[in-house]
């Protein structure tokens, strides 16, 4: 169960990378919509990464962390950039196994007072939660670059 959860994950991140690669510099901070595309995407790697941890005091922030910048209602925050953002999705993708190796998928609580379920149905959670933003940012790209976005079966290990 864990390679399957661990492929989903890297395909998923693999996907919302693939968004952000396609952006163009102008939608990057496109002030059209509510939640800039590199705040959301900088929101939905820091949720991956923090719920693929056993709780919240388990969680070790990367070094390429920002201090409330997961908080969608934060505002006038100094806009990160692409390939700040892209670096933080390598950093979550390449930490997908093992992460995943050490959960206890059994677990009947998330570990996360805020999250009332099993650690399994978090997993489920925090990717549709990757694919909820990364679809966001697909409707984004196509409907103003014209352009599709990949789907991508299973996650690839880097």
């Amino acid at each position: 169960m864990k390679e399957a959860v661990t492929s989903q994950y890297q395909a998923a991140l693999d996907m919302l990378k693939s968004t952000i690669e396609q952006c163009s510099d102008q939608l990057w901070t496109d002030p059209r919509y509510q939640n800039a595309f590199w705040h959301v995407a900088y929101h939905a790697l820091f949720y991956t990464d923090l719920y693929l941890q056993a709780s919240e005091s388990a969680f070790t922030p990367s070094p390429l962390h920002k201090d409330n910048y997961g908080d969608l209602s934060c505002k006038d925050l100094a806009v990160l950039s692409k390939p700040d953002v892209l670096d933080y999705a390598t950093c979550v993708h390449s930490g997908v196994p093992a992460a995943v190796d050490a959960l206890d998928l059994a677990q009947g609580d998330s570990g996360f007072a805020w999250l009332p379920f099993s650690k399994l149905e978090l997993q489920f959670y925090n990717i549709r939660h990757l694919q909820h933003h990364t679809g966001q940012f697909s409707d984004r790209i196509r409907n103003d670059l014209a352009l599709p976005t990949p789907w991508i079966r299973r996650g690839e290990p880097r």
